[in-house]
């Protein structure tokens, strides 16, 4: 069985089906076909089967023309279908994983998924979740439920975790030079996975089971958010210190060793980095275990939005007064709007009575909670009518010249004036 699916795979006669056209789903399915492979891309959200079917773009990463040509040859086939697994050698689960409630995971998607997977679960299927999830999920919540079909994993099927790594926008590094982690339920399952993924990825790192790679995971961004919370700390102490933060970051990144630089904002936003550390924290809890570090990490960055307001109300009485956020996405360039800190700050203007608008170039209309805006044009007149613009997202279609000319403050929460010092800029 192990010796069949390796050669399939060596052959590109392997039968790939990836659940989730999400973030991680399409570019990876994307990726899987352009090597050869047949993928069957599977999606609840019949909008996304149809964007991908007819070419239309909605996950930048992703070249529209690639998918073009893909669909039209038939190596890429979205679908709503689940009967499709049944058909398939290798299942790729690349689906949400939210949380309940802050400190809580949410793994219903991925539950939801397996049962799919279990109701057409046949002798020889490789399965891989890539869904960022606490340790132990793998082996404690998916396994039991493939084993009720009365097949034993590792005799009669494979079943591996693997992380995804995707960094939305990063353009330096693409999925293929992303090294890939997998950990298999045995050997042949962890040596299948990473057969798999050298036919599109360059390094793949082998560790001893699943639960050490749902690890990995949340360790690289625990890493991330531990340092961010530190540094948005020292940002704080700066200010009261009369310090700039900027400056002391691009004077200690010289160092070249011991030191990695990280840099404040107005919180953190996307899939990863406010929930995935809560996974651990949550599951640490369960063995008597609190990490305080974690904690006092995600308690002190989701503060941000709250004391960039405060900040803001300190410079400028906010009730009545016109506020003009410059970008809503949680990245530069990115059109994501996922946990986005800006949605935040624009709750928390609005709470205090203050006028709010937003002007983003990759967000026309912007629909959250019960506010429906629409972006305001960046031209000199709106600008000087302004009393303040809050620069939230650094995206590059800004036309920063104009907004430093015309506009009567700039609050800059990402050091996109760096080095101009000018009376109408106050820099977090």
């Amino acid at each position: 069985m192990q010796i069949q699916l390796e050669q399939k795979i060596k052959d590109k006669s392997v039968e790939i089906a990836v659940i989730g056209l999400g973030y991680v789903g399409l570019p990876l399915a994307v990726e899987l076909a352009k090597c050869g492979f047949h993928v069957t891309g599977i999606d609840t959200d019949r909008d996304r089967v149809s964007n991908v079917k007819n070419a239309v773009p909605y996950i930048l990463d992703v070249d529209i023309e690639d998918i073009k040509k893909l669909v039209k040859c038939g190596c890429l086939t979205p679908s709503a279908d689940f009967r499709k697994l049944q058909q398939a050698d290798v299942i790729i689960i690349c689906v949400p994983t939210p949380l309940k409630r802050k400190y809580q995971p949410n793994i219903n998607y991925i539950k939801q998924a397996v049962r799919k997977i279990k109701q057409h679960l046949r002798r020889g299927q490789l399965i891989i979740l890539e869904s960022t999830t606490y340790p132990g999920t793998t082996d404690e919540v998916i396994l039991p439920i493939l084993e009720e079909t009365g097949l034993k994993c590792g005799e009669d099927f494979f079943l591996v975790f693997s992380p995804e790594r995707i960094d939305p926008g990063n353009q330096k590094f693409p999925l293929d030079k992303i090294p890939k982690v997998v950990g298999g339920v045995n050997e042949q399952a962890s040596d299948l996975c990473k057969l798999l993924y050298e036919q599109i990825i360059e390094k793949v790192v082998v560790v001893s089971s699943p639960r050490a790679a749902e690890t990995v995971k949340l360790l690289e961004n625990t890493f991330r958010l531990v340092n961010i919370g530190l540094v948005n700390e020292l940002s704080m102490m700066c200010h009261k210190m009369n310090l700039d933060i900027w400056e002391i970051i691009d004077a200690a990144r010289t160092k070249p060793f011991g030191f990695m630089p990280f840099y404040p904002g107005p919180g953190v936003g996307g899939h990863c980095i406010p929930k995935d550390p809560l996974y651990l924290y949550w599951k640490a809890k369960l063995h008597g275990f609190k990490s305080r570090f974690i904690k006092l990490a995600a308690d002190l960055n989701s503060s941000m939005p709250a004391y960039i307001v405060e900040r803001l109300n300190q410079i400028i009485p906010l009730k009545s007064a016109k506020i003009l956020v410059l970008g809503v996405t949680y990245k530069k360039d990115i059109k994501d709007l996922r946990k986005s800190p800006a949605l935040e700050i624009i709750d928390l203007l609005k709470k205090n009575n203050a006028h709010v608008f937003y002007a983003d170039p990759l967000i026309p209309y912007l629909k959250f909670d019960h506010y429906n805006l629409k972006a305001a044009p960046i031209t000199a007149r709106a600008l000087a009518e302004m009393d303040c613009c809050l620069l939230v997202t650094d995206h590059s279609g800004f036309d920063y010249e104009l907004i430093l000319q015309r506009s009567k403050l700039i609050f800059d929460t990402r050091n996109a004036y760096k080095g101009r010092k000018v009376d109408n800029l106050i820099r977090l």
